[in-house]
């Protein structure tokens, strides 16, 4: 159904080893349970894994370049101090990050919009514009970064279209409940009550763009269907547009089962936020795994958000700030 990606609309991945290899300055640049690449990454809207002393960044080119060179610019200045966060974000700052960021989205400034009955979509910023242009060119989509830049409410209304254009038959919406554990039983009600408060922003925005009575006939006819992940084993999914949202908070063998329901004249999209996943510790999240693993294939497209795509209330976004400055506070 959809034509093959373009090489500029898949991530880069670049490779860096720094050397002298040493595991305490090591240690010292990732930062307890990796805090300094996690801000890194969400700054910059990357990826990046490491093994000792090599790490390989994914994202776009400009992005993931920046990322290596302050790899190596904060691995040097291990050599003489201890890094906190309020150091990293130092170094960010003096590197010009955001200027970077903003040359690169000027690079992109063709419109991305949706039309919907109650009205045209359109993608705000060169993030969600690449957003929208990707769902609509790929089988397979992955949104990832932080909350409030318009993954899933972008997901829900290009699924709407699709819906409404008879492109697909029915839209299935998906999300682990209960910190990734899918621990339902314990809840009151049939499975559609146990799962629906997971589900409330997908609901929020498919009420906006359909209408309430709409969206309850349809789920009446089984059109729109919800599902909690553990639910969509062994199930073949065609011609539907399906939707995984809070992807982190999957395990790998959970991303892997998911992407293998996907049947033919279906399109995916898998959102989600690397950084702040619920899984314990000792499990990798299949969301960021599966970057690493699925970064080449074709009808796969990869599009990294940042805290500058953050479209809520201007409140908000100085809510995250504020919470921001606070966490990188010295313990005392």
């Amino acid at each position: 159904m959809n034509s093959s990606p373009d090489p500029a609309d898949l991530p880069v991945t670049l490779e860096v080893i720094l050397d002298p290899a040493d595991n305490l300055r090591l240690a010292n640049l990732c930062g307890q349970f990796d805090e300094h690449l996690r801000l890194l990454e969400q700054r910059l809207g990357v990826e990046i894994n490491s093994r000792g002393s090599h790490f390989n960044v994914i994202g776009d080119a400009r992005p993931a370049q920046a990322a290596v060179e302050l790899l190596k610019d904060l691995y040097g200045a291990t050599a003489r101090e201890i890094l906190s966060p309020q150091r990293v974000h130092l170094h960010l700052q003096e590197a010009g990050v955001d200027r970077l960021l903003e040359r690169a989205e000027d690079d992109s400034s063709e419109e991305a919009a949706l039309n919907l009955r109650r009205g045209i979509i359109r993608g705000r910023g060169a993030n969600q514009m690449r957003y929208l242009r990707n769902i609509r060119t790929h089988d397979l989509n992955f949104g990832i970064g932080p909350a409030g830049t318009g993954k899933t409410y972008l997901a829900v209304a290009a699924a709407c279209e699709a819906l409404e254009t008879d492109r697909v038959r029915r839209l299935v919406l998906v999300r682990p409940a209960v910190e990734a554990g899918e621990r339902l039983g314990f809840l009151p009600g049939d499975l559609a009550q146990k799962i629906d408060p997971y589900l409330r922003p997908m609901y929020d925005a498919l009420y906006e763009m359909l209408g309430f009575d709409t969206v309850a006939k349809l789920m009446e006819r089984n059109i729109i269907e919800v599902a909690p992940l553990a639910y969509m084993r062994g199930r073949t999914l065609n011609d539907a547009f399906v939707i995984l949202d809070e992807a982190q908070n999957t395990t790998t063998d959970q991303m892997k089962m998911f992407l293998t329901r996907i049947g033919f004249g279906s399109t995916a999209v898998v959102n989600g936020d690397v950084t702040q996943t619920d899984l314990p510790h000792h499990r990798q999240s299949g969301l960021r795994h599966v970057i690493e693993v699925l970064k080449e294939v074709k009808g796969v497209s990869f599009t990294f958000f940042t805290a500058r795509d953050v479209v809520r209330h201007p409140l908000v976004q100085r809510i995250i700030e504020a919470y921001e400055a606070d966490e990188d506070k010295p313990g005392e």
